[in-house]
């Protein structure tokens, strides 16, 4: 019979190895316990959702145009409080209206279905954000008392006469 040749081994191997037989592998945090969640076997890009979660990613800028004009669309008025002004609540809701009409003039991807994002109405969105604004302005002034809380003392140039 022929001695048996040793079998190459690369570096890393060999470094596993020797690992395992020194025992560095024994007792480790989750061992025998199964894996966490993979996702989903038939969506190709778990992997990347799940990236996104753990990584706490904001994911907005990968959207379809449409949708991400719906996603904002969907903010509003809330993302207008810290405007200060009508005229400037004015000029950015007209800048979304322009940028979805300039959206529903590009043609639409091959083999996907044409999404379109729906424009605002300038003046109902202007309505909202003023009572938006004017329950804001009140929380400020009068802050709500929880049960339990003793009442802030009011300084005397909030107090009414």
């Amino acid at each position: 019979m022929k001695p048996e040749r040793p079998r190459w081994e690369s570096p890393v191997e060999k470094a596993i190895r020797e690992a395992q037989e020194r025992g560095e592998f024994d007792d480790l945090p989750g061992a025998g316990k199964p894996l966490r969640d993979l996702g989903d076997a038939d969506d190709p890009m778990w992997w990347l959702r799940q990236y996104a979660e753990r990584e706490q990613l904001d994911l907005t800028g990968a959207l379809p145009p449409a949708l991400q004009l719906r996603k904002e669309a969907a903010s509003y008025p809330e993302s207008l409080a810290d405007l200060r002004t009508e005229d400037a609540v004015r000029r950015v809701l007209e800048d979304f209206n322009a940028r979805v009409r300039r959206d529903r003039l590009r043609p639409p991807d091959r083999g996907m279905p044409q999404l379109l994002a729906p424009t605002v109405d300038v003046d109902v969105m202007v309505q909202r954000w003023r009572a938006l604004r004017a329950a804001s302005q009140r929380a400020e002034v009068d802050p709500p008392v929880t049960s339990g809380e003793a009442r802030p003392a009011r300084r005397w140039w909030r107090r009414r006469r």
